[in-house]
């Protein structure tokens, strides 16, 4: 009988791009519910800092280890060498993203709209087609793609971005229905305006672009990091246990 608790104790959970952001937010919050944790980004070294500190913080293990999702290749040894040291996965947080300078339609350039797909797009594809036939084999398992807002309104300056993250909403339904014979759920999780790197950096370039992405929301204001624990946990667990090929967006009510 499934449970409708958020427990996640004896899974292991993989979540690309955290070692800041709601990427370092998402991988804390699984280890607060019990999860071991693989922290990934493409600097060792930091993942090294931020799985110690996770460690320090939750009690639970937190294995770092590098991969850049953009690089096809490089994925199936990451997946191989989570699974010789942690046996397994249950979750899977395809988080990593870049978002590049504001860049126009009309300014685009082929090889800055091919990086950008690469991470957004081919790079969650990959991780999650080596990662959904071990979830097959253990009896199931979770994975949360990570879009955007932006995927449903596009805007001027976030073409490829936003195109990107677009393809991923869609990418997500067609593996939710290729791989719910496997139990296996996927679904997207769509932040709206999060305190960031990249929002504080812009703040201080315009200042006011804080402000004017805050009014974007119902709520009129920049959401925590934290404050995406509570949905992607909720996917992570056996709580959504009937949910698959759904987007929640965590917003502050914009939209879509």
């Amino acid at each position: 009988m499934p449970s409708a608790r958020f427990d996640l104790t004896g899974r292991v959970a993989i979540v690309t791009g955290s070692t800041k952001g709601i990427g370092r937010a998402m991988a804390e919050g699984l280890a607060e519910a019990g999860a071991t944790v693989v922290v990934s980004s493409r600097k060792q070294e930091l993942c090294d800092e931020v799985a110690h500190e996770i460690e320090v913080a939750t009690g639970r293990r937190a294995l770092p280890l590098a991969c850049h999702v953009g690089d096809w290749d490089a994925i199936p040894e990451f997946v191989a060498r989570v699974a010789a040291e942690l046996g397994r996965v249950d979750v899977l947080v395809n988080n990593a993203g870049i978002t590049p300078s504001r860049l126009t339609v009309t300014t685009m350039e082929l090889p800055i709209w091919r990086k950008i797909f690469n991470v957004n797009v081919e790079g969650p594809l990959r991780m999650a087609q080596c990662v959904a036939p071990m979830m097959r084999d253990q009896g199931g398992g979770s994975i949360v793609n990570v879009a955007s807002m932006a995927a449903y309104s596009g805007g001027p300056g976030v073409c490829a971005y936003a195109a990107s993250k677009a393809a991923l909403v869609n990418l997500t339904k067609s593996m939710a229905m290729e791989w719910t014979s496997w139990n296996v759920r996927v679904n997207v999780l769509s932040p709206g305006p999060f305190e960031s790197e990249m929002v504080a950096g812009a703040e201080r370039n315009a200042p006011g672009f804080k402000a004017m992405i805050a009014n974007g929301t119902l709520m009129r204001r920049v959401a925590d990091p934290r404050e995406i624990i509570g949905p992607v946990l909720y996917l992570a667990s056996d709580a959504s246990s009937f949910v698959t090929g759904d987007d929640i967006s965590v917003s502050g009510g914009m939209q879509k």
